[in-house]
């Protein structure tokens, strides 16, 4: 089942019951089910989750495809190539798209930025909430002299490997596998690294440890993991009008109470301030005012507070009215990415565009 307004595809539907006129589902990964009857042309019925129950009938009709004007359609004036490149040590082969610049020569030694994806398994695009956001990113880039790599997360679309068991940490490692594809390609100049969200904090460990010559966060945490989520959550609450109650102890608590998650524990328990610290390299550090996810007081400026000395040409920016995907929204429907029909801000991109071109 899919629930694009929410994100949510793909999800595995148990069906207990079919007859020409009965229907009954659960969906364990959200805690739902959902028993109905067709009565004449709709299915009338009960959605129970999480212990609520209340009536919901369904009935045919047609899915409106969301108005996304920013993505790019081809032709483009730009060449794109079907690369992949190995992590040896975790046996995984990530596919990707290299996209060169309008008039890409190898001897003008252009920028590259290999882009790292947010939380959760995701496509080359980032693709979320009907948008494409690296897709975008890279359109945009390739207009402006940049190249860049974006790839599959591990075992996601055409790339190889497992998940089990994967933190932050093994998910740097397959970046670094694709930086040093970059480099040893031999086909461009200065090579970064362009990380959202979870990304954002992959491209800081990147960074510290001289493994690119600059780096974007956008969105990235500057806070320890279990503050970020009892702040998240809070941000949540607020939006709707409940009190705003959880500390990071309480995250801790409700953790253990869950089945073991291998890559929550490494994120709650990880502290990007001691990494932040070491980066010498040029950072561009990006949050928008209205990011209920990872919230910019907190985030952004200790990430300006740890790297403010260390380089001339870092950049921190806080954009207005900007939500965690950077686009413009009310602080009330800041959550709401489906529904807007921006995927990224054209002053970041801009930004992002001529910060990289400047050093």
């Amino acid at each position: 089942m899919d629930v694009p307004q929410q994100g949510a595809m793909n999800m595995p539907v148990n069906l207990s019951l079919l007859t020409q006129d009965s229907i009954s589902l659960h969906l364990p990964a959200i805690g739902m089910s959902y028993s109905g009857k067709l009565v004449q042309d709709k299915i009338r019925g009960v959605f129970t989750q999480n212990g609520v129950s209340f009536p919901m009938n369904l009935e045919p009709g047609n899915i409106d495809k969301p108005n996304r004007p920013q993505e790019p359609l081809p032709p483009f004036d730009y060449q794109t190539e079907e690369v992949s490149f190995t992590n040896h040590q975790a046996n995984a082969v990530f596919s990707g798209t290299l996209t060169y610049p309008t008039g890409y020569s190898p001897e003008k030694h252009v920028p590259v930025v290999l882009m790292i994806t947010g939380s959760g398994p995701q496509d080359r695009n980032e693709e979320v909430f009907g948008h494409k956001p690296f897709l975008v990113i890279a359109d945009y880039l390739a207009k402006n002299g940049i190249a860049s790599l974006r790839y599959d997360d591990r075992g996601v679309g055409q790339s190889t490997g497992n998940r089990t068991e994967c933190t932050s940490k093994d998910y740097a490692e397959d970046a670094a596998s694709g930086l040093q594809w970059l480099k040893e390609s031999g086909k461009f100049g200065k090579i970064g690294v362009l990380g959202h969200s979870e990304g954002g904090m992959i491209a800081f460990m990147l960074a510290a440890e001289g493994k690119a010559d600059f780096a974007v966060s956008l969105a990235g945490p500057g806070i320890k993991g279990d503050t970020l989520l009892a702040e998240q959550q809070n941000a949540a609450l607020r939006l709707h009008g409940l009190p705003a109650n959880q500390t990071a102890q309480r995250v801790r608590d409700e953790t253990k109470a869950q089945p073991e998650n291998i890559w929550l524990n490494y994120f709650i328990n990880y502290d990007p301030a001691p990494t932040i610290a070491r980066i010498t390299i040029p950072v561009m550090a990006l949050n928008g005012s209205n990011d209920m996810q990872v919230i910019p007081h907190t985030n952004l400026k200790a990430i300006q507070e740890l790297l403010k000395k260390k380089n001339k040409k870092n950049l921190f920016k806080e954009y207005p009215g900007l939500n965690h995907l950077f686009q413009h929204c009310q602080t009330n429907n800041s959550l709401d990415y489906y529904t807007i029909e921006e995927t990224c801000s054209e002053e970041v991109l801009r930004d992002i565009a001529d910060w990289i071109n400047q050093l």
